[in-house]
């Protein structure tokens, strides 16, 4: 059979079977990692022996280096920076003390578990540092969840690759010793950390400026619009990696451009520019399942799910505990926070990178990654949808802290600015004056709890029900200029 049909085939049951199981994976203990990560593992030499695959394919690595740029691009696209700069905290404690912990603690597993040396096992642990966003998206759309939570969950898996990814770089460069003296470690940071970032900027910079000028004259179709927005991300990288940059790193700047140049790019591209990176996600678990197939033999096997345990289960839930130890949140919102940190595609992504720089031991380390990320697909797509349902059903029941918050930085008490107060006499007095003829009546939110809702039984008439954390979210998108009165229990 030749080889595009075999691709065709591939394609055609990521795409179908994605639409056709959404009902499915929404409902039950089954994730779209772990269907497809299945199917390749089913189809690779360790099983069905369908389609023979190595790390060093073609059609490999172009599948990664999409996925990766799009996912770095879009991440990018979606900061906040403006909420940011005064809700610093989370990220701070996440991404700084709370990743180098992890990685830390990861390599100190990697070395006396598996055997690795220590530059190796270094490099595995800032792979391992890498959250994934694909099995985490379920639980970030559920508005049961606490906003505050879900954005905690949020920031981690959305940005974390931006610190993980130039610490595997320079470690890839050590372990193959690209750098050499002391003048060639400087050109290769200058490479890495100012001209591929540098590219990256001025074509998402521009590129977004072209697009909205033009666009303001002839009225580009929205269609063209989105391809358009691949387009940027695709040329920021190949631009920085011809001139000798790292295009990962272009990507994410081309996207941080987008946004620092009060630049926009059509929602039609974050929609289009989603469902192709959640695709090219897709078809990449494909694609590592039947690589993996192929390699697991060469680990050992217990060790690996020995590191797989103590990744999983100790060294990330014990460090966001700790990080997160001051935050105003319930213990159930801890627990939930500190257990859903999982290990997937980005991981593996990551890892592809040494294998493709020919790192000594590199597909050793691909191999060992791809235990720990199966048993993280395993375990925490199982757990997604029975715990976020648990969680959901305990804020009906109890009135928790992190309801209040709509940021996660309000759980360290970074909370908005106090509003002024109205009597119920007072909103009652201005309710009965607006039915008046030019009456301007107020809008009344109802921002109870979750369990104060359900158990209160009562409400102001022609209020609009809103959850308490979605409060600020609301406000920015309220375009009119009367009066809005906002109350709970």
């Amino acid at each position: 059979m030749p080889d595009y049909i075999l691709a065709f085939g591939i394609v055609a049951i990521v795409l179908c079977v994605t639409a056709l199981a959404s009902g499915v994976v929404e409902r039950s203990p089954i994730s779209y990692p772990l269907i497809f990560l299945g199917l390749g593992f089913l189809l690779g030499e360790g099983a069905l022996n369908l389609v023979e695959m190595g790390p060093h394919s073609p059609i490999l690595e172009i599948v990664a280096a999409l996925t990766l740029s799009l996912v770095l691009f879009l991440d990018a696209v979606k900061l906040q920076l403006d909420q940011l700069k005064s809700r610093w905290a989370v990220p701070a404690l996440v991404l700084g003390p709370g990743t180098a912990t992890i990685i830390g603690l990861g390599a100190v597993g990697l070395a006396k578990i598996t055997g690795f040396s220590w530059t190796m096992a270094f490099l595995g642990g800032a792979v391992l540092a890498s959250t994934d966003p694909v099995v985490l998206r379920e639980i970030v759309r559920d508005h049961r969840i606490p906003r505050s939570v879900r954005q905690i969950l949020k920031i981690e898996a959305g940005t974390n690759d931006i610190v993980v990814l130039p610490v595997v770089l320079v470690l890839i460069a050590v372990a193959t010793r690209q750098a050499g003296d002391v003048q060639g470690w400087a050109v290769f940071m200058a490479k890495l950390l100012l001209l591929g970032p540098f590219i990256g900027f001025g074509v998402g910079g521009a590129g977004s400026w072209l697009m909205n000028q033009i666009d303001r004259r002839m009225s580009i179709r929205r269609e063209h619009q989105a391809f358009y927005g691949v387009g940027l991300v695709l040329a920021a990288y190949a631009a920085a990696a011809a001139a000798g940059g790292d295009g990962f790193l272009a990507a994410f700047a081309a996207g941080l451009a987008v946004v620092l140049l009060n630049q926009s790019l059509c929602d039609c591209f974050m929609e289009y520019g989603e469902v192709t990176s959640e695709m090219a996600m897709l078809l990449a678990f494909v694609l590592f399942g039947i690589v993996l197939s192929g390699m697991v033999g060469s680990v050992a096997f217990v060790p690996a799910l020995g590191l797989a345990a103590l990744v999983i289960f100790v060294i990330r839930p014990a460090v966001l505990a700790l990080v997160l130890a001051r935050a105003k949140m319930s213990w159930e919102a801890h627990a939930f926070v500190c257990w859903f940190g999982p290990r997937g595609l980005n991981s593996l992504l990551l890892a592809l990178l040494a294998v493709q720089a020919e790192v000594p031991g590199g597909e050793l380390l691909l191999a060992t990654v791809g235990i720990v990320v199966t048993a993280s697909v395993l375990v925490h797509g199982a757990s997604a949808v029975p715990l976020s349902v648990w969680y959901g059903k305990r804020t009906l029941q109890i009135a928790y802290a992190e309801e209040r918050e709509s940021t996660a930085a309000g759980l360290f008490g970074h909370s908005e600015s106090d509003v002024p107060r109205v009597t119920p006499q007072e909103l009652n007095s201005r309710m009965i004056s607006s039915e008046l003829p030019g009456g301007d009546p107020p809008i009344v939110l109802d921002v109870r709890t979750r369990s104060s809702y359900e158990h209160d039984g009562f409400h102001i008439p022609g209020d609009t029900r809103l959850l308490p954390d979605e409060v600020v979210e609301w406000g920015a998108t309220y375009a009119g200029k009367g009066l809005v009165v906002a109350y709970c229990t």
